[in-house]
């Protein structure tokens, strides 16, 4: 029986680990269940999964969900230490790192340096703070695993005693697949227009509002490049993004051999989230079976980095190092959040970006205090820069 510390209990990562869980009683049960905000629907969730400890993101909250569970064993805490203790207490085996944006750093970064099986969803862990979090990982002797569904095929399409070494295992290139988004096919002259909403309409994954506008702009394919660096040791030179609008091939491995190892699925967060909560066995997600003969095409296409600019920008920090994926994964979360809130246009978030990065000096990353300091300066970069385009 594993015990589970869900981070971000809430967002859609969350709900569909909840549904993997719920499947398979007799293998797992929930420890803690945390959000920062949705206190209503963490009350739910521990009114049917029971664990011992709930956590939200402040002490307004903390009280409105003591009064909602009223009468059930359930530790209710609040703040990103409590967080952090719900990630690295001796009861927790497993992890689920889904709290989105550079808010996961600390609880997930805690799960790594108290060598917990730490199932990955939050990004931005890495994209941060990639050299310290992987440097915790070894020392501590963590399991990580990928739950992004591209981290996942990858992984899944390595060899088994892969050793983040692509080249010594053969690996031509490691081939991230992408949608493309809901404008893939929109005049490019008209993405100046675009609505939050909009944005927000994917064409085939349920997600939140946040990582569908990532979606959108394609930075979410570029914070996936450089996880993709950390997570199996490849240089950018080595990383390639495909647009595959069908969304059935998560991602590929292409080897010098010749061949090509794909993973392939219907597109459904519970295949990775299962996956990795049982590896290296399977077990059941509740996904339907793939039929392959309902494939009327599988379609690949190159990106287009004037349609994609932020992909472009992702790509430039991966090779600039150091602080730079910071800066750009802090400015994306401020432009993003404006965008949401109709103060800047669609085509500002890149601009956005782009401002910050040649703003704000970048260098070393030697602390997590470092990387918190650069996020803070880009931040505040990122709101003088939507001030001003703004007039």
């Amino acid at each position: 029986m594993q015990r589970i510390t869900i981070l971000g209990a809430t967002g859609s990562i969350g709900a569909s680990t909840l549904d993997v869980l719920a499947r398979h009683p007799d293998k797992y049960s929930v420890y803690a269940l945390t959000a920062h905000g949705r206190v209503e629907e963490l009350a739910d969730a521990c009114r049917r999964f029971q664990p011992a400890r709930a956590v939200v993101g402040t002490a307004d909250g903390a009280q409105r969900l003591e009064q909602l569970l009223a009468g059930l064993p359930i530790s209710v805490e609040y703040g990103e230490q409590a967080l952090c203790d719900v990630a690295s207490c001796a009861e927790v085996d497993a992890v689920m790192a889904a709290i989105v944006g550079a808010a996961g750093l600390a609880p997930t970064l805690a799960a790594a340096r108290a060598g917990k099986k730490v199932l990955l969803a939050n990004k931005e862990a890495l994209v941060m703070s990639g050299q310290l979090f992987m440097d915790a990982v070894r020392e501590h002797k963590a399991t990580l695993l990928p739950i992004d569904s591209e981290h996942n095929a990858i992984f899944q399409s390595l060899p088994q005693h892969y050793a983040r070494d692509p080249q010594a295992a053969g690996v031509a290139k490691i081939l991230l697949t992408a949608s493309g988004g809901p404008f893939l096919n929109r005049a490019v002259e008209t993405l100046g227009d675009v609505t939050p909403d909009e944005a927000c309409k994917h064409p085939n994954w349920v997600m939140g509002r946040k990582i569908s506008v990532d979606s959108a702009t394609m930075m979410n394919k570029g914070l996936e490049v450089i996880e993709a660096h950390w997570l199996f040791g490849a240089p950018a030179e080595l990383i390639e993004v495909v647009i595959h609008p069908q969304s059935v091939i998560h991602s590929m491995v292409s080897y010098h051999d010749g061949s090509v190892l794909a993973q392939l699925g219907n597109p459904d967060m519970r295949t990775p989230i299962a996956h990795a909560l049982a590896f290296p066995e399977r077990i059941a997600s509740g996904v339907p079976q793939l039929d392959l003969t309902d494939m009327a095409a599988l379609q690949f296409y190159k990106p287009d980095f004037s349609r994609f600019p932020c992909l472009a920008l992702a790509f430039d920090a991966l090779r600039a190092g150091g602080t730079a994926p910071a800066l750009l994964n802090a400015a994306n979360e401020v432009a993003v959040e404006a965008f949401l809130n109709r103060e800047i246009g669609f085509r500002d978030i890149d601009r956005v970006i782009a401002d910050v990065i040649d703003a704000v000096p970048h260098g070393p990353a030697p602390s997590i205090e470092a990387v918190l300091g650069q996020d803070a300066r880009a931040r505040e970069a990122a709101r003088a820069a939507i001030t001003q385009l703004r007039g």
